[in-house]
């Protein structure tokens, strides 16, 4: 972390104003050792905002667990059957892809506070008007509003963290912080699962516990989230204390004369909403970002809605539980894969982030071709490891793809715009991982994962050397590593 200690200016210069009126050990400690104020800001916001894309998952799965008890439910079972489900389920990925697409502009333009914090209004809503409602219309319309405001988390969060967090960092930072998505996706099922059908017994109560969840998380957004260090009066990442130009402190360190915390600085001049996104989808780097994460998608999904059913197949012996339990090896690697690849990327690559991403999809390469022939045996133990692998390698290329490269090739003020594109191609391959299991044989769909994670590759190699703009010489995209 950058040093952001001022000066000392407790003395202050003969004839000086500061000279002549003494310091407050608050004021000192506050001039002094401002360090301290931005550190705590900084875990702070990696907190929150942790938390906060977390907490979405609690409205996200609520209709994966109400499915078994919508199934059972006489009431509604004739007008929502398995495929008018997996209906639902498409027209929420298509509304989250668009969603994806847009989102990441607006936190651009107005801030990620206010575009997460609708999100998550969003996501309550949704989910009480399906608690409520067993109607196909309520249904749909209720998962294309889910759809939408789920999509409003990632990219302004990202956004957010990399606000308060320097290039040389963001690969160990992002990568723990990354983690958020797959311990949501583990905690969030038995949590409502346990409400639905353990205390109440009623698959409504997965909606409504899972509203009542994000409205905690709402609530706690809110009190302790900020857009930019600016807004606290700090400087940015590796920035400088503002001093004014007869050396006395503006205030708080980077802020406004007299700024107080919570205060926010005045915003730099803002590009309008289409302005960015056109400049974006020039960017070849984010382009190619988009086009990887379109391939790599499709295997992520595949496993998540799909885990349970690929598993029974290569494993007829093991029960149902034991299929569902299988599984969650992958999620938990999914928490794993995004603290090593962000290490790897800072350590060893020197910010570089296309190195571990080639790396982790030639893994996924292999594993997935293989995945066949290693699971003939019908062991558990093996499919077990082979699940274990195919999430790190998954969830390890996914972490550095959707956010920290995606945040990094942005610019400084359309970094939610790129990771916004480079997330919305990713949910375009994610309807393609619900929807091609339902339609392809083992050999056909493991092969097809096998072939998509190298072209994804061949397409990043290209780009080994490329380094984010404040990370190389010359500050540009196309710096080469030394």
């Amino acid at each position: 972390m950058a040093d952001l200690a001022p000066p000392d200016r407790e003395h202050g210069t003969a004839g000086h104003p500061a000279a002549d009126r003494p310091l407050s050990t608050r004021e000192a400690v506050r001039r002094t050792r401002p360090w301290r104020r931005a550190t705590r800001w900084r875990r702070q916001i990696f907190a929150i905002t942790w938390l906060a894309y977390a907490g979405f998952y609690f409205a996200r799965q609520a209709f994966s667990v109400a499915k078994l008890g919508i199934l059972d439910d006489p009431l509604v079972n004739g007008a929502l059957t398995e495929r008018v489900l997996g209906v639902v389920d498409a027209v929420y990925l298509v509304a989250y892809a668009v969603g994806q697409f847009t989102w990441g502009m607006w936190a651009d333009r107005f801030g990620p506070r206010v575009v997460v914090a609708g999100g998550m209004v969003g996501a309550v809503l949704a989910s009480v008007t399906m608690g409520l409602s067993g109607t196909l219309l309520a249904f749909g319309a209720a998962m294309v509003l889910q759809g939408l405001a789920q999509s409003a988390g990632w990219a302004p969060l990202c956004k957010n963290m990399s606000n308060f967090f320097a290039v040389s960092e963001r690969g160990r930072v992002l990568g723990v912080w990354s983690t958020n998505y797959a311990f949501g996706g583990l905690v969030a099922p038995p949590f409502l699962g346990w409400w639905a059908y353990s205390v109440f017994d009623s698959w409504r109560a997965a909606f409504f516990s899972g509203a009542a969840t994000v409205v905690v998380v709402l609530g706690l957004f809110l009190v302790f989230q900020r857009n930019r260090p600016q807004d606290v009066g700090l400087p940015p990442p590796g920035g400088s204390p503002v001093a004014e130009p007869d050396g006395e402190p503006a205030g708080e360190p980077g802020g406004q004369p007299g700024a107080q915390e919570g205060a926010a600085a005045p915003e730099p001049a803002r590009q309008g909403v289409l302005t960015l996104y056109r400049e974006t989808v020039r960017d070849r780097m984010v382009l190619t970002l988009g086009a990887a994460y379109f391939l790599l998608k499709p295997a992520r999904y595949a496993i998540l809605l799909w885990g349970p059913v690929l598993v029974s197949r290569r494993l007829p012996e093991v029960d149902k539980i034991g299929a569902t339990l299988i599984p969650v090896a992958f999620g938990v690697a999914g928490v794993v894969a995004p603290i090593l690849s962000g290490w790897v990327s800072d350590t060893l690559f020197r910010s570089r982030r296309v190195p571990p991403c080639v790396l982790a999809l030639g893994l996924l390469t292999v594993v997935m071709a293989l995945f066949m022939p290693l699971t003939a045996a019908g062991s558990p133990g093996v499919m077990i490891a082979v699940l274990t692998v195919i999430g790190l390698a998954v969830y390890a290329a996914d972490a550095l793809i959707s956010c920290v490269a995606a945040v990094d090739f942005g610019s400084e003020s359309g970094a939610g715009t790129a990771a916004g594109l480079v997330n919305g191609c990713g949910s375009v391959g994610a309807v393609l991982g619900g929807l091609l299991p339902g339609f392809l044989s083992g050999d056909a769909l493991f092969y097809g994962f096998a072939g998509a994670a190298l072209l994804a590759g061949l397409l990043l190699l290209p780009h080994w050397n490329r380094r984010p703009r404040a990370a190389g010489e010359g500050n540009t995209h196309d710096s080469q590593a030394s």
